[in-house]
This record gives structure tokens, sequence and C-alpha cells, in this order.
């Protein structure tokens, strides 16, 4: 009867997605293949957070011009020099505002894999029970660079998060202890809503909500749903935390999908990345560690 119970409770444990989690002390059958292990904190930036933010810049740049003809109300917001910038690029004919608003959310994908040379997709996954499982549909992923983002509610180690983590397989554990909720659904997903209306400014949004929908306006933001590796399918993309920089525009916020549980304007917005450990090429599924061990 106690090993029937144990038994259970291990399986629960092992579906619980806290990155470090005490799952670690509990596994009693540890597989190296599906650990990741590094010395100290800074080996878990595999990526300069330069280059992360030119990846999104570049992404986010191309999904504003895109949608013009509905960001009026923020471009009045922003210095002149910035509104001639956006609309010069729109006039000299890189895209009219009608084509923009052509196809809808297919947009989106032909914007990534114009921009970052590959489109993800939430299809089933290729794992047995794997539920939803996220794969590079178009182009091909090059090894070291920023291939999607994890969502959600940011809370700091003093916030918090108890009912909101009851039954949650989606929140993420920083090195530092930062949690992010990436659940879409229940009282994670009214919290989020929440927050980032509490955020706004006036017109210009501070985070994306959209990734609470089948239908993200950044498609980068599907990270939850990437699946754990396996003995069978080892890693290819890995977690790197990357706090927003100060000077990230304020018209590109609208399309980062994390918010603040406590808003803190003195502490930068923590975002977590996966980052390609390896070339991904077109039907590939993207496997994560969700068990890394820092010494």
């Amino acid at each position: 009867m106690f090993s029937t119970a144990l038994k259970i409770f291990e399986e629960k444990w092992k579906s619980y997605r806290h990155r470090f989690v005490p799952w670690i002390a509990l596994n009693l059958r540890k597989n190296e293949r599906t650990l990741r292990q590094v010395t100290k904190r800074s080996q878990d930036k595999l990526v300069p957070d330069e280059e992360v933010t030119e990846t999104l810049l570049r992404l986010f740049r191309a999904l504003f011009r895109n949608d013009l003809v509905n960001q009026g109300d923020v471009l009045s917001q922003l210095p002149t020099s910035t509104q001639t910038h956006y609309l010069g690029q729109q006039n000299n004919g890189k895209e009219t505002t009608e084509e923009a608003g052509r196809d809808g959310p297919k947009r989106g994908f032909d914007l990534m894999l114009h921009n970052v040379g590959f489109c993800l997709e939430r299809q089933p996954s290729t794992l047995p029970f794997g539920g939803t499982g996220v794969f590079v549909t178009k182009g091909w992923v090059p090894k070291g660079v920023t291939v999607a983002m994890y969502p959600g509610t940011v809370y700091q180690p003093y916030d918090p998060i108890l009912f909101q983590s009851i039954r949650n397989p989606f929140v993420f554990r920083c090195i530092d202890c930062v949690l992010i909720d990436g659940n879409d659904k229940g009282i994670s997903k009214m919290v989020y809503r929440s927050c980032s209306g509490r955020d706004r400014l006036g017109p210009l949004t501070l985070s994306d909500t959209t990734w609470l929908t089948t239908n993200p306006v950044n498609p980068l933001a599907v990270g939850q749903y990437v699946n754990n590796c396996t003995n069978e399918w080892a890693a290819n993309v890995c977690y790197q935390e990357y706090d927003v920089p100060d000077e990230f525009p304020l018209e590109l916020r609208q399309y980062l999908p994390n918010v603040n549980y406590t808003h803190d304007a003195q502490r930068p917005l923590r975002c977590v990345v996966l980052v390609s450990l390896q070339n991904i090429h077109p039907g590939e599924e993207l496997f994560s560690n969700y068990y890394t061990i820092v010494h």
C-alpha cells in the first residue's frame, strides 16, 4: 500500500515543472541525459544578453511596423523622431498598412520567418502522453540563437504564489528563486491579465496578453509548451534568464509576454528565453532540460 502511494506521488512530482526543483533529490532514477548541470550561474548564459535583445528588437519592430494601422495612439506618445522613423519605413515601400492587415494571425509567422529565419507552431507532441509540443515548421534554427520565450507572471521570492501554484505544472523557477507562472488558464490567467492592465501607461501597453490565446501576436511566446527531453530525444534548447534592459523601447514592450506580479519600477522585468543547443530543422520538436543543477 505504501509503495503504491509512493509511486503515485513520485509520478506526480516528476510532472511538476519547477526548474532546479526538489524533484532532483527525490528522483531515485536519475538519468544524466535528462539533467543539465552547470558549475556556476554565469555558465547558464549561452548567448550574451545583447544578442537576445537584438533578436527581440528585430522581430518586435517588424510586428510593430506591420500593425501601424492600429498603433496610432501609441505613435502619438512617441518622440517625433521615432514617429518619423516608423512612418518613413512604411512610406519607403517596405510594407503598406493595407498589406499589413492581410492574413490575420498567419502574418506573425511570416514576419518571424523573414526576421529570425524560422517559424514555430504548437502541435501534438511526438512523445507518448506529451500533450502539446513546439515544432519548427519553416526555415531552420542555427545553434546558439534565441528560439522562444517563456511567458507568464513574474513572482519575486517574497510574492505570494501558493494558490496559483496548486496543481500548476507551468511554474518555472529561476536560479535566484524568481518564479514565472506560464499557465494560460484559470487563476493564473486572471492574475496575468490583471497585472498587465495595471501597468498600462495610457495607450502604451507594457506587456502582451495574446499568449493566453491560441493566436499569440508574438510568435516566440510558446516556450511553456516545450517538452522535457528523454532518453530517446535529447535536449536541443535550454533556458536562459534575461532581464529586459531599461532602454528597451516603450512602444515594443507590448510584445513582451511577461509582467511583474508586484509593480516595482526599480527592478528590471525578468524574462526567460530558450536558446538552441544545436541546429534544428523543419519538422523537429523542441526539447529542453526541465531539471538544471547549478553547483
